[in-house]
């Protein structure tokens, strides 16, 4: 669920084999096309379906096992979404997913927005509950979304991931991901370059070297179909 190109669903089949049918689903046309051009290249048996997993219809009881990787945060109707799933699924499949903890614990991923937003006035304002990156930030808003979904045996644990890459892509990172990501977008190429400069030094304490360090604090989630 929120397969995006695929990296996830591909990592499944490739691990099951040939006697399973994996299907990913994203409501992206570019990353679905991606998806599907990586599959062919490698004969895999993956489905790849452009749609919005809250309303699309599934066959129902027909699915042995939900997975996702930060796809689930995004649902306008949560627990619409989750119901959806759930009929979708055999009685006693599983559902399991990651998902983002509090923004406070996640100082890497708003960093920039902190730093960018007296320069971007429009940025916009994050706020709990709501659909986004940090939508799951609460422990109880999960466990009443699955149980109002239809989950049962819902286990929700903390995960803290050690994350890094090469300095060189912190760039290429600002300006791909998040709200500001998407705000730059919108600059011409002299504006975007001034952004950059104004917001990199936020990202100093996450720099060692010629390497970018930081933490990942999420939750792993799983649940049964009732």
């Amino acid at each position: 669920v929120g397969c995006g190109t695929g990296g996830t669903t591909l990592a499944l089949a490739r691990r099951l084999g040939p006697g399973v049918r994996c299907t990913g689903i994203d409501i992206s046309e570019p990353m679905i096309a991606s998806a599907r051009r990586q599959a062919r290249q490698e004969g895999l048996p993956v489905d790849f379906v452009c749609a919005d997993a809250q309303h699309h219809r599934f066959e129902p009881a027909s699915i042995d096992l939900v997975l996702s990787r930060f796809g689930v945060m995004f649902f306008d109707d949560p627990v619409a979404a989750f119901v959806n799933l759930r009929q979708a699924t055999r009685p006693g499949g599983r559902l399991f997913f990651v998902a983002w903890r509090a923004a406070e614990e996640n100082p890497f991923m708003t960093a920039a927005e902190h730093a960018a937003r007296p320069l971007l006035p429009g940025l916009p304002q994050r706020h709990a509950d709501e659909a986004g990156q940090f939508g799951f930030a609460r422990e109880d808003r999960i466990r009443t979304i699955l149980a109002q979904g239809g989950w049962q045996r819902a286990k929700v644990e903390r995960l803290d991931v050690p994350c890094r890459f090469p300095e060189s892509e912190l760039d290429g990172y600002i300006s791909r991901m998040g709200p500001v990501g998407r705000a730059l977008a919108g600059l011409d190429a002299g504006m975007r370059q001034r952004m950059l400069g104004a917001v990199r030094p936020a990202f100093n304490a996450f720099i060692s070297g010629d390497t970018v360090s930081f933490r990942a604090a999420c939750w792993m989630i799983s649940a049964q179909a009732g």
